[in-house]
């Protein structure tokens, strides 16, 4: 298995014959709205354009995975991917609470059940709640879900979706312990409020207790992300974490061992 980090949320899964399209975020750089507003330094969304390579990557794909998309969520899936989507055919896998919203798109809906074991691939999916933040931002939020790949001789691989440190998922990773977790580390917040997905602190706790190795990313590529590359990759050095802990460039690909 391998995984290509592309931008933000959006990655790609290479399994075999099977490469799985995740969260994609398919717009031009600056084409959409800031999401911070008290700020004299506004910038529009997505701070940086796609990797070269993108298209080449996206060429392949077979299969695409959503943790959340509704109430305004682009940087998990755009209008740019929801057209790339359909012109390709792609089968777009997602959860029950947000299939009935895809399928308005026009787009080739499979539903992952909650509580189901999924088939998926030859494997299954697992779905584990997510938490977009709490109070009175968590309540205007779409919570979503993380998926727990399981796929045949291949590494598990548990995406969290955007999410902060829970007990869900406390629970999935040391009940679970997958051999990667792919997480986000950017920090978002808005201008009220506190942080709507883990940043560097709940990132590095997750190190702390998972046997498995991580890969953070959601950085750098919207305006109210404040986490960065830099700081992240210091404290991996600091606590000689290079071979647990990984913050891959956009357009970078890992290779994903069960080791």
């Amino acid at each position: 298995m391998k995984i290509t980090q592309i931008r933000n949320a959006t990655i790609v899964i290479h399994s075999g014959e099977n490469v799985i399209l995740v969260d994609p975020m398919l717009a031009s750089k600056g084409a959409i709205f800031s999401l911070k507003y008290a700020t004299t330094d506004r910038r529009r969304n997505p701070l940086v354009e796609l990797p070269e390579e993108s298209e080449q990557i996206l060429e392949k794909v077979t299969h695409c995975l959503i943790t959340h998309c509704q109430k305004g969520h682009f940087d998990h899936l755009d209008r740019a991917a929801i057209k790339w989507l359909k012109a390709h055919n792609i089968p777009v896998y997602c959860s029950e609470q947000d299939a009935e919203f895809l399928i308005k798109k026009g787009l080739d809906v499979h539903i992952l059940k909650a509580k189901n074991n999924n088939d998926f691939l030859g494997g299954s999916i697992n779905l584990v709640p997510c938490i977009h933040g709490r109070g009175v931002i968590g309540k205007f939020m779409a919570h979503g879900y993380g998926f727990v790949l399981q796929l045949p001789e291949e590494p598990s691989l548990y995406i969290t979706g955007d999410t902060i440190l829970t007990k869900d998922v406390r629970h999935c990773i040391q009940s679970m312990q997958p051999h990667w977790i792919v997480l986000p580390a950017g920090g978002a917040r808005f201008d009220l409020g506190g942080d709507i997905i883990m940043g560097k602190k709940d990132a590095i706790e997750v190190a702390e207790f998972a046997k498995g190795k991580i890969i953070a990313n959601h950085l750098e590529a919207l305006d109210h992300c404040p986490v960065t590359r830099k700081e992240l990759r210091a404290e991996i050095i600091n606590r000689n974490w290079q071979q647990k802990f990984y913050v891959p460039s956009d357009g970078e690909t890992l290779s994903l061992s069960i080791v």
